[in-house]
Order: C-alpha cells, then structure tokens, then sequence
C-alpha cells in the first residue's frame, strides 16, 4: 500500500472542510471492506484519506408511520438486515443487505458505501430504488437530497461533487397491502458478486396493484428501473399472465453485457426469469 495522509474530522462541517480544502483525490473511508481492499490490490493510490468514524449522526435507524424510514449511511450491512422494522415493512432492503460479502464484511460494510461505489451490481441499490428512496447529501453548498435512481452515473461514478458527503436515505412509508423481494444470482453462493440483481415492490388497492418498482442491477452501466414494465402492471388485477408480460418488459429494459459471470444473452434471460418470480414473491407477500 502507498503511502497516504489519514485524516479523522469529528464533525460533518470537518469533513465536508477537508474534501473542499484538498480536492477529488481525497477518499472518504466509512466502512473500509472496498475501499482498503482496492488501496492494497487494486492500483488505487489516493493521496490522502478522510475517516468518517468519528462523525456522529451517521450510524442511526428511524422509522415513522409519517415520515417513514431514515437510515444514516455508516449503518451496517449487518445492522439492516437484522432490523426487526425493516425485515418487516421495507424487506427487499434486508435482503439486499443480507447476501452482501460474509458475514465478517456485512459486519464493517456499510450502505452508504455500498451506495456511494456506484457498482451496478450493489445489493442494496435496487430495493432502494423501489422503495423510491433519497440520497441525503451535505457540501458546502448545503444539503440537498437526490432520489437514488437518480444517483448514478456510471459504473464508480456518482453526481456526488468532490466535496459532499452521503449522509444517509428516506424511505417513504410503503402503503398498505405492500410487498417486497430482492434476489440476485451469482455464480457462487456467498462471496460473489451478482450477475443479475432484481428489486420487485407491489403494493395492491382495491383487488388491483396500485404501484409497481421493478429495478434491476448487474444488467446495464447503473442500476436501472424498468418502468414499461411497471406502467403495465399499475392498475390491473395480478395474473400469470400479467406477470409474464411484465417479465418480458423488464427483459427487453435490459443491455446486459458478457464476462465472466455470463454471457449477455444468459443474463437477459435470468432477468426474465427472476422478475417473474419475484412479482409472485412479492404478491404473495402483499396479500399475508
């Protein structure tokens, strides 16, 4: 590892200070199981490091039937997948959380930076996105908040400005008769990373389906909502059929691209397959 400076502001102001003072090569280190691992192995040589351990108000979980679910972003994976409030209400969010790395990662990783990397392939960024979730963020220009979606840019690139900092994310409070999944499929069981990710949200009203988030991940260059999709479920009764078509929808959104976890054509597929399963999942959640 190259040598760096190590900075460990105690304060938001600090931090966000010292990203202003010292410009976009500074990296800032929540829970370290990415960033570390590309400083050792990865080429990556950042001339300095800001450490967000000592910042408080970053670490906490909220929910409120009104203002529905907060979480700050140096939560746990391991924290959110535990949540007795979130494994009930916002579920896909703990599942997602729950398959990242081991559970000795889940223990350090956090959302923020799961969040923050932009890989497409993140875990929680798809059962974010259906809860439709905002990013909170903090610079020295103010706050302002960004609906995840709406985050990304690129594989490792973000709308976040070289001198903000992602302080955490709002969740509404679903309706009722909701329900949620969040699967993936990864070459190996643990440990990996997802060839295919797949968000689903179904909330029903009055025997039809109210709202629909279908998000998918790993299958194009950020994560991506497949709203043909979702639009052709709104506002009709749930069917096989219905589901199928919604399927193909989600299929044809879809601009894999071939490597060592599948080829394009294999993963196109999986999505198809997964979405339909996860729309039953979710059904099946909504309605118990």
């Amino acid at each position: 590892m190259h040598r760096f400076e190590y900075h460990a502001p105690t304060s938001l102001d600090e931090a966000v200070a010292l990203l202003k003072e010292h410009g976009d090569g500074t990296k800032l280190l929540a829970g370290g199981t990415d960033l570390l691992v590309h400083m050792k192995e990865g080429g990556l040589h950042p001339p300095r490091v800001v450490s967000l351990h000592a910042v408080a108000g970053l670490d906490g979980i909220t929910l409120d039937e009104s203002d529905g679910l907060s979480i700050g972003s140096a939560v746990s994976m391991d924290e959110i997948a535990s949540n007795d409030a979130i494994r009930q209400r916002y579920a896909a969010l703990a599942e997602g959380a729950g398959v990242v790395g081991s559970v000795q990662t889940r223990s350090m990783a956090t959302i923020g930076g799961n969040v923050a990397n932009a890989a497409p392939s993140a875990d929680t960024t798809p059962p974010l996105a259906v809860f439709d979730a905002t990013a909170q963020i903090v610079g020295s220009g103010g706050t302002r908040e960004v609906p995840v979606i709406d985050l990304f840019e690129g594989p490792g690139s973000t709308v976040l400005a070289g001198d903000e900092v992602l302080t955490g994310f709002k969740l509404p409070t679903p309706p009722a008769d909701t329900g949620s999944i969040y699967q993936r499929h990864t070459p190996r069981k643990i440990m990996d990373i997802a060839a295919v990710g797949v968000g689903v949200r179904l909330s029903l009203g009055g025997g039809n389906i109210g709202e629909a988030r279908i998000c998918l991940g790993a299958v194009a260059a950020t994560i991506i909502r497949a709203t043909e999709a979702e639009d052709a479920l709104a506002g009709h009764p749930p069917s096989e059929e219905l589901f199928a078509k919604a399927a193909e929808l989600a299929q044809a959104a879809s601009s894999p691209i071939s490597d060592v976890r599948g080829s394009a054509e294999f993963r196109r597929h999986l999505v198809g397959v997964m979405t339909k399963r996860c729309l039953d999942i979710a059904l099946e959640r909504a309605q118990n």
